[in-house]
């Protein structure tokens, strides 16, 4: 491709509403431009370079026997009302107005809806189904560029399987698969367990690459066999224990007291963990359930709630409202805890580092004041104990053997064992081997496209660019060539080029004849094509190329001659 005949605008200056390393440099090299907040056009460079990931997804997915669909965007209302999605996405999903369409952020109803008619025997059991599409997200606050946009590409894949011992043997595939894509990608990845969320269903891992500019907070071990996202990983905390006391539990007057920092100000302590953090939550009532129940969380003062937990153990919980919270507890936020509580029908949770702990100080479900000498063994019968707390860095792995820190990275890839909750609400049922009907057991895959590039820039650039290399690099050579109009040089390096594109290379070249050398090699040097090769008038009195590594910066001659031979070799060197 001629740099003259190319649609390729390099900018000098960052732009001035980029931040992080990728967006900064897809939009200087050209990739990108946008459009308005969150929605981006993609020009050739982009496209190119975005092409070449779909081709490393698709011809994965091939590998383990995916057919390939391509389904609308758009999809009615009723068909995520059955499942209970609409309601799920809330403000997060796009709707039309007065249409009764949704513009979808996932395929999972569309792609069952097809299965319902389709997969009506054991017989056409296992499948897997995917397609590479435009996905839309009402994204709040878009931001990163391509990382965080409200219309994306996806490659969303589905399993269907008639026993769970099928839905394990397709979820490794697609382990495995997404393995292979990231590593032809160039990526350095690793892999996290995970919250489903509004996808539903079991297990479910991230596939990450750690990267300043990533939203995700994940923990690992030092020792590099645990890797978690923060929302539900684990750790070793010690148990606060008993001081067998038996103290009376008494209430006293904390006025204006609303936080444990206050609380522990208030009384002059610095050790936070007999201080029980009390959130109420609701989980909502079901058409099957008239009422909402409630359930009581507690954990140490010097720890947080991990909401994903909770939710992990009680479908649709949310936290209680502001003003929920004084008819279901008798208190406002601040003033409630687990005894004296108004509502007698609620759960109580405590963090594990609480089991039967005494001596501890609440919230007395009564306005401005707490209670201490709480005893959990004798003063809250029923209450039960799980891990609802957030791991924090430096803890110790749960088998004690490493430490925990914790880092930022980007999701790139998501992979769940749905089982049966869309097909079961969707009626995609088919006939065993006797005639008896069951439920079609799911899993869902998805792999952000733009992501893997954003994330392979994240992870390969320098102060002059980006740095490409293998299977997603735009071109592989990158010739320039430093001439005036008439020069012979430009005659040298158009023969050049010829022979290069005719011998199967990808080959960009800059032919541009008003721009200086030195503005040549700084948009070499962004744009990042592995390898350089410049033919100039001094390099050629010598009848030699100039060739450059774009990685190391390294440089070499090499006989014009000798050229087209020797790229094999000088491609190793990459």
């Amino acid at each position: 491709m001629k740099f003259s005949q190319y649609f390729l605008p390099t900018l000098k200056e960052v732009p001035s509403d980029s931040v992080i390393p990728s967006h900064i440099l897809m939009v200087r090299s050209g990739m990108i431009r946008q459009l308005t907040a969150g929605v981006y056009s993609y020009l050739p460079l982009g496209l190119r370079i975005f092409k070449k990931v779909e081709k490393v997804v698709r011809e994965e997915m091939n590998a383990i026997g995916g057919c390939e669909f391509y389904l609308p965007a758009l999809s009615p209302n009723e068909l995520w009302a059955e499942t209970g999605r609409l309601e799920d996405y809330g403000d997060d999903i796009f709707r039309i107005k007065n249409r009764e369409l949704v513009l979808a952020p996932t395929h999972e109803e569309v792609f069952t809806s097809l299965a319902k008619p389709n997969l009506i025997s054991y017989k056409q059991l296992p499948q897997i189904w995917y397609q590479i599409q435009t996905k839309f997200r009402n994204e709040p606050r878009p931001r990163g560029g391509v990382l965080r946009g409200r219309q994306f590409t996806m490659k969303d894949a589905y399993s269907f399987d008639a026993t769970w011992e099928g839905l394990d043997e397709s979820y490794d595939k697609h382990a495995e698969a997404y393995r292979n894509i990231f590593t032809r990608c160039g990526l350095r990845f690793f892999t996290v367990s995970a919250f489903s969320g509004a996808m539903g269903g079991s297990e479910s891992e991230e596939f990450m690459v750690e990267a300043d500019a990533g939203e995700d907070t994940v923990v690992l071990s030092s020792d590099n066999k645990y890797a978690s996202n923060i929302e539900v990983a684990v750790s070793h905390s010690e148990n606060i224990g008993r001081k067998d006391s038996n103290l009376p539990f008494e209430e006293f007057h904390t006025p204006d007291i609303k936080s444990i920092d206050e609380l522990a100000g208030f009384l002059g302590i610095t050790d936070r963990s007999r201080l029980a953090k009390s959130r109420l939550f609701v989980i909502p009532a079901k058409t099957e359930r008239k009422k909402d129940e409630y359930v009581l969380a507690l954990v140490c003062g010097d720890d947080e709630f991990s909401e994903t937990k909770l939710a992990n153990k009680f479908a649709g919980i949310r936290p209680g409202h502001p003003e929920e919270l004084l008819e279901i507890a008798g208190a406002d936020a601040g003033s409630i805890g687990p005894v004296n509580f108004k509502n007698k029908d609620v759960k109580i949770i405590a963090d594990l580092r609480l089991e039967n702990a005494d001596e501890l100080i609440s919230g007395a479900c009564k306005n401005d004041y707490h209670i201490k000498n709480i005893d959990l063994k004798r003063d809250v019968p029923g209450v039960s104990y799980m891990d609802i707390r957030t791991v924090k860095d430096g803890e110790m792995s749960v088998d004690k053997d490493s430490t925990l820190r914790m880092t930022k990275a980007i999701e790139v890839g998501h992979i769940f064992k749905l089982g049966t909750r869309y097909a079961e609400a969707l009626g995609a049922k088919y006939l065993d081997v006797n005639g008896k009907e069951n439920v079609i057991i799911m899993g869902s895959y998805g792999i952000g496209i733009e992501r893997i590039a954003a994330a392979y820039i994240e992870q390969n650039h320098d102060k002059d660019g980006i740095v490409w290399s293998g299977e997603i690099s735009p071109f592989q050579i990158h010739l320039v060539s430093v001439n005036k109009k008439s020069d012979p040089v430009k005659a040298s390096a158009e023969k050049l080029y010829n022979e290069l594109t005719s011998a199967g290379y990808e080959v960009l070249f800059d032919d541009r004849d008003d721009i200086s050398p030195g503005v040549k090699f700084k948009d070499a040097d962004l744009i990042g094509i592995p390898l350089q090769l410049v033919v100039s008038d001094k390099n050629m009195k010598n009848d030699e190329i100039e060739v450059k590594f774009r990685k190391t910066g390294v440089r070499e001659r090499i006989k014009y001659a000798d050229i087209l031979a020797g790229i094999p070799n000088l491609m190793e060197k990459l």
